[in-house]
């Protein structure tokens, strides 16, 4: 794996220079510098850092594809996008969102009431607002409120109840009418792991009858004019082009249809989300085939070949690709707290005044390793370390000379990795993968990765510094919650290899990249661990300013947020403490005082790191 992948994964965004990870970006600021400006201020545990002109960036991708497309397809229809809200909904993420959009007029998509006054709050009226999911008439008379309102507004039926609804208010009410999208439910499916997203058994759309029954339906309640849009979306993170090609045929075909039954307001089809991200660090484990420019032309061309084949006009063509834009916005940084084979060092080494002769030969072959004998040598120390395992099983050699022993192969087999790394064997690849060392990082997968967790996805993971010396050690990574799943274990077919650091003389942070998308939302208090501290990292020509600074919920308030009183729980600590006859009352305050101080300190350890 080379530079951990970058050339892969990270789209230009990261370069290494001078052994530290920077961003690729105007004054090129280090993440290890941001990060340990941070900490500077006593912040603990992990820390999250969004980067909005990332977010710009792919925003600006996705038009200009879809624009070179269009132009280059003589393609007489307009392309618009918007964001769903259920991709991160929180602040800074849609503050980056809307504010690096504004000038693309990118708009906003809801799935529930609470997003909808959000996309109502937060849309720029000359921006798009698309509402899918289930909705009751609460829901759609909140549309209206927007149509009302000003803003542009597209009500997607998932069912022909809800178009009976919009009916029913647009009856009752004398509020704007909204526009009308509907989904169709596709005969193709899509590829991946939400590849159920799409085909007939599909949670959401309208099948060929429902939707003619729609058509009959608008056109009795005079509100045929208000359909303007159809959608389809066949799945998240779509790993294959095919699929996505046979959806547009089926999707376009369809839309000439409604268009030849009267639907003459209709101007646009939606095709939802899906567009691929690459979480993977190495080449052979490429999570999707297609590029964004063979996505915008595909969707283009196949959209403009139908309608000029049914002499329908060209319509506008809308997206909702979430992980697409905000992925890579987002930096999961997170100290590592301890080496669990720190016990192997030589220093811990403690030889008797005469030690049995496997031990003695081990101590020379350790000493005189070098490059012309370390094959031999190597070979050597593991036969020799068998011996001494089974002479302690008969109870030759104590458990000291076992401890010098396991030290002295562990040795021998490092030194050996390190000379033969120019020209390594298969034998040499799986000791090194036998020699997993356990990487301590003060986090928790549940809450900050959840879909490592839940749907083995990988993510992008890299040290930010010591990148000028190659890593040998086969990493497996362990989270601080007390629970056996978090852990994310070192892969052979998908390896990572990290620094040997002394911990007790440096720092050692690693970095978890495109997390920008998803992971806030479905985390988890799993232990009671929350949110990472968080902050939005602006870069100009010649520095960078970090803002919009979120601290980690404190002990009380997680405690608080989920449904207990944090008074009354500090009075039932303090007064247990007053009351104590184990205590000298010279040392209660100070005692109160930290007390109080680790209650309002987030729940992240706080060692050295």
């Amino acid at each position: 794996m080379k530079n951990f992948g970058l050339d892969i994964w990270s789209n230009k965004n990261f370069i290494i220079e001078n052994g530290e990870l920077k961003l690729n970006y105007k004054s090129m600021p280090s993440l290890l510098q941001i990060t340990e400006e941070i900490r500077s201020n006593d912040v603990k545990g992990p820390i999250l850092l969004r980067f909005p002109h990332l977010v710009k960036k792919q925003i600006r991708s996705l038009y200009s594809y879809f624009d070179k497309a269009m132009k280059e397809n003589s393609y007489r229809g307009s392309f618009s996008a918007v964001f769903p809200l259920k991709v991160n909904q929180f602040p800074y993420a849609i503050e980056a969102v809307t504010t690096q959009g504004r000038d693309f007029n990118y708009g906003l998509e809801a799935g529930s009431k609470a997003e909808l006054i959000l996309a109502m709050s937060k849309t720029p009226k000359n921006s798009n607002i698309t509402v899918n999911g289930f909705k009751d008439k609460e829901m759609i008379t909140l549309g209206f409120i927007a149509a009302q309102s000003g803003h542009k507004i597209t009500l997607t039926i998932e069912g022909l109840g809800e178009l009976e609804t919009i009916i029913e208010v647009a009856n009752e009410s004398s509020l704007k009418v909204p526009h009308i999208g509907i989904r169709v439910r596709l005969h193709s499916t899509g590829s991946g792991t939400w590849a159920k997203s799409g085909g007939m058994d599909a949670k959401f759309g309208l099948t060929s009858t429902e939707i003619i029954e729609a058509i009959a339906l608008l056109k009795e309640a005079n509100l045929i004019n208000n359909l303007h849009m159809i959608h389809f979306h066949i799945g998240s993170q779509m790993s294959d082009i095919a699929p996505i090609k046979r959806a547009l045929r089926e999707a376009g075909n369809i839309y000439a249809e409604l268009k030849k039954m009267g639907a003459s307001a209709l101007n646009s089809i939606n095709i939802g989300g899906g567009l691929a991200v690459e979480y993977n660090q190495h080449s052979h484990a490429k999570s999707h085939n297609y590029s964004i420019e063979e996505f915008s032309s595909s969707v283009v061309f196949l959209l403009g070949e139908i309608m000029d084949a049914k002499n329908v006009q060209h319509p506008n063509i809308f997206t909702e690709s979430g992980r697409f834009i905000v992925a890579s916005h987002a930096v999961l940084i997170t100290p590592v707290l301890e080496l669990f084979t720190q016990d192997y060092h030589e220093k811990l080494l403690n030889f008797k005044e005469q030690n049995p002769p496997l031990i003695e030969e081990l101590r020379e072959l350790n000493r005189l390793l070098n490059n012309k004998n370390c094959i031999e040598y190597l070979h050597d120390a593991l036969d020799h370390i068998e011996s001494l395992l089974t002479l302690f099983d008969l109870g030759y050699i104590d458990l000291q000379d076992r401890s010098n022993a396991e030290i002295l192969v562990h040795s021998i087999i490092k030194k050996a990795l390190y000379l033969t790394s120019s020209h390594p064997t298969d034998e040499l690849e799986q000791l090194q993968a036998s020699l997993q060392e356990r990487y301590l990082i003060n986090a928790s997968i549940f809450q900050s990765l959840p879909d490592y967790w839940g749907l083995n996805q990988h993510f992008p993971v890299m040290p930010l510094h010591h990148l000028e010396s190659q890593p040998r050690r086969a990493a497996s990574l362990w989270d601080i919650t007390c629970d056996s799943d978090g852990e994310i274990g070192f892969n052979p077919d998908k390896p990572l290899y990290l620094h040997d650091i002394n911990l007790d003389e440096e720092e050692y942070f690693l970095g978890f990249f495109n997390v920008g998308a998803y992971q806030e939302t479905l985390g988890m208090e799993h232990n009671l661990f929350t949110h990472p501290n968080e902050y939005t990292i602006d870069i100009d020509d010649s520095s960078y300013k970090i803002k919009n600074a979120i601290e980690s919920k404190s002990v009380l308030d997680i405690l608080n947020s989920i449904g207990y009183n944090r008074d009354e729980i500090l009075n039932k600590l303090k007064n247990d403490l007053i009351k104590s006859d184990f205590i000298e009352e010279t040392e209660k305050n100070d005692t109160l005082a930290k007390l109080e101080t680790f209650l309002e300190q987030n729940g992240y350890l706080r060692t050295t790191n």
